[in-house]
């Protein structure tokens, strides 16, 4: 199951993106397109010469982007365009897109874990269902490995609370149940639910952001 529906959230800026936005256009370095920031992926040369992923914009030095698309980073990979782009010689590991998977991937789980904090993410198919038939719940999680049964049950939840006049939903299927375990601090979690809500915001962004780069 996709996450149509989940919406674009408004992006923090770090000094050294903020310093590089205002010398040089951001365009992706395989398509030449430019694009806003939120649909970029930065990288940067470490101090060891090694091409490393700046998701969060805010590593010093020199940065260029890619699409925030894997097949885009692995063309990127695989043409060494990185070394074109920032101008010199560097190690471009050839797990470059993966390594960006993992990041993206602990980034959205951390923010899970901090919308969990604040009070804002409900687990087990009862509360996720009642989250979802009262209003309260913005986005869903189903673990990989859900049964459809259950899924089924709450996006027939889901529609009736959209033909109520009630919002439309979101729910996605991007994370194990031991990974959700890890990140609600809960045993088997099959089912969450993050309510609508300030940490909120940061989640669903950093969950599209993964979604769009897994898919395109």
């Amino acid at each position: 199951m996709g996450a149509t529906g989940v919406v674009n959230r408004k992006t923090r800026k770090g000094a050294g993106e903020a310093d590089e936005a205002a010398m040089n256009p951001r365009s992706c370095i395989v398509t030449r397109e430019p694009l806003e920031p939120e649909k970029l992926i930065r990288f940067v040369a470490s101090p060891d010469g090694v091409i490393v992923p700046d998701i969060r914009h805010n590593l010093p030095g020199r940065g260029c982007w890619v699409t925030a698309a894997r097949s885009k980073v692995e063309q990127a990979v695989q043409k060494r365009l990185f070394n074109r782009a920032l101008k010199g010689e560097f190690e471009i590991p050839l797990t470059l897109a993966s390594d960006t998977d993992m990041l993206l991937e602990r980034a959205a789980l951390g923010a899970l874990g901090m919308a969990r904090k604040a009070g804002l993410v409900v687990t087990g198919f009862s509360k996720v269902d009642h989250a979802i038939r009262n209003g309260s719940a913005e986005l869903v999680f189903h673990a990989v490995d859900a049964a459809e049964d259950g899924i089924r049950k709450l996006r027939q939840a889901a529609t009736a609370t959209r033909e109520l006049g009630g919002p439309e939903i979101a729910a996605t299927r991007i994370f194990t149940s031991s990974q959700m375990d890890l990140a609600l601090g809960g045993h088997n979690v099959i089912h969450a639910a993050a309510l609508d809500g300030g940490a909120t915001g940061k989640l669903v962004e950093l969950t599209r952001f993964l979604i769009r780069y897994r898919e395109s």
